[in-house]
């Protein structure tokens, strides 16, 4: 795993704001774990750190590149890395 720690949770993958409002499941379809959760309330997918097997399988697939490693977030998505970690926090 990448590992930042965020909420006690160290991240792999995160989804950041182009996949908000878009969420198309392409990343979904691809991943060989199913790592990859969302809600009814949510408007993104969130990348389960403790299911993510870092296989970027995910990454190439979407199309709106809202997928990077955690230490690969461009800083005006770095807020991001915090948003998928409290989805999985609860």
């Amino acid at each position: 795993m990448a590992g930042e720690i965020i909420e006690g949770i160290a991240m792999t993958y995160v989804i950041t704001e182009p996949c908000i409002a878009t969420k198309e499941a392409s990343c979904v379809e691809v991943c060989p774990v199913d790592c990859i959760h969302s809600d009814d309330a949510a408007q993104q997918y969130f990348i389960d750190p403790g299911q993510c097997i870092d296989c970027g399988a995910c990454v190439s697939t979407c199309p709106v590149e809202a997928i990077y490693a955690d230490y690969d977030v461009p800083p005006a998505q770095e807020r991001f890395i915090a948003v998928n970690a409290k989805f999985f926090a609860s």
